[in-house]
């Protein structure tokens, strides 16, 4: 099983270097790796110089977005799964691609695992369900850096949205799931240590996101999007601490007898109030 790894750059020669050395210490030795480098200026590209030995393919060339520079490392690889490692993301160790190919009964479309989240030194593990729903690729979808993308799948679905900014990736795993069908299987082992301080994952660039994300929604799944909008509303509600604590407290009978003594003072105070004043509000 040929896996290519493809990894985008720009202006990022440390932690390109991280990404890189991850790749070049796997035990595994059936990979084909791509590098695209959109013309960095940092010594990104000195850097990739000295390990060409040691790559199938690169280049380092303008780009016009990160998923312009997603669709070169495409058309250039020949693996039977494609993995886009981008830069500061690294594989979690030495085996992982080793321990990962046991996995492969090569019948599935997309095989994702687990990721370790790290930012500002901190790390967490993000699991991912066994089972994927329509509520859950909605609101998080699969983890890039531990995604295995059959590559014939691209050529059935389409490549990367180039009009879209931040969730092309996204759109992709979407319509790949929800449209053609695609075959899927969960992984449970970390495969990658994903960098939470990447571009998509800046806050000041959440209103963009939700912007691409509703376009996205509204040109391929208009008749679910307001479906899906009301129920992440309604699950982010009860996921609301507050709301929590007063589902807890509705389990005590103190809490019961306080809430039937509550009820009954409201009554009092609006005693007399009809049905109709009370709809229109005017309660004093």
């Amino acid at each position: 099983m040929l896996i290519s790894i493809i990894t985008i750059n720009f202006n990022d020669v440390e932690g390109l270097k991280k990404t890189m050395t991850s790749v070049f210490n796997q035990t595994f030795s059936n990979i084909e790796y791509i590098i695209i480098d959109g013309g960095s200026t940092d010594g990104s590209k000195e850097y990739i110089e000295t390990n060409k030995d040691s790559l199938a393919y690169w280049v380092s060339e303008p780009d016009s977005g990160i998923y312009n520079a997603m669709n070169k490392g495409i058309a250039a690889s020949n693996g039977n799964y494609l993995l886009f490692l981008n830069s500061g993301d690294t594989l979690h160790s030495k085996t992982i691609l080793a321990e990962v190919n046991k996995h492969f009964s090569g019948n599935k479309d997309i095989y994702y695992g687990n990721i370790m989240l790290c930012k500002n030194g901190k790390e967490k593990i993000d699991i991912y369900p066994n089972t994927l729903s329509i509520s859950f690729l909605y609101r998080k979808s699969l983890p890039h850096p531990a995604s295995f993308i059959k590559r014939s799948l691209f050529d059935k679905v389409s490549l990367y949205n180039e009009k879209l900014m931040l969730v092309s990736d996204w759109e992709f795993f979407m319509c790949a799931i929800l449209k053609y069908s695609a075959t899927t299987e969960h992984i449970d082992i970390i495969v990658s240590d994903f960098d939470l301080n990447g571009m998509s994952n800046n806050f000041s660039h959440r209103n963009i996101m939700d912007n691409e994300r509703k376009i996205v929604m509204e040109t391929h799944f208009p008749l679910i999007y307001e479906l899906l909008e009301n129920f992440n509303k309604k699950e982010k509600l009860l996921s609301n601490n507050r709301f929590k604590m007063l589902s807890e407290l509705e389990k005590t009978t103190a809490a019961q007898k306080l809430n039937s003594l509550w009820l009954r003072c409201l009554l009092l105070i609006l005693k007399g109030k009809t049905l109709k004043n009370l709809k229109n509000k005017e309660w004093f």
